[in-house]
């Protein structure tokens, strides 16, 4: 829902515009959350999943700092990893992953 929620957050001037996929890829399915918004610089792809990192000012967006990071936990307590895939002005994919088992820890 989180990442959801930035798709719509971080838009450009543009409509809103969001896909969403699921595929399984062996003993995982992979999700992605792919949107057209204002994009996140290549060298902010580690630090967005820190806890209370923002990369723009309150003033700015509203947020706490804290949406990626506990989507991060969420996914690793399910066995999975998260990602980003985007450049500043070319939109934004989110990829996660969880185990078909649902072996969560």
């Amino acid at each position: 829902l989180h990442l959801l929620d930035n798709a719509i957050k971080f838009r450009g001037e543009q409509r809103p515009e969001i896909d969403i996929s699921a595929q399984r890829d062996g003993a995982e399915w992979i999700f992605s959350v792919h949107d057209n918004g204002i994009g996140i610089p290549s060298e902010y792809h580690e630090r967005i999943f820190r806890l209370f990192q923002r990369l723009h000012p309150r003033g700015k967006y509203a947020g706490t700092g804290m949406g990626l990071a506990v989507c991060k936990r969420i996914v690793e307590r399910h066995n999975g990893r998260i990602w980003v895939e985007s450049g500043e002005g070319q939109g934004t994919t989110f990829l996660f992953t969880v185990g078909l088992e649902g072996n969560a820890s």
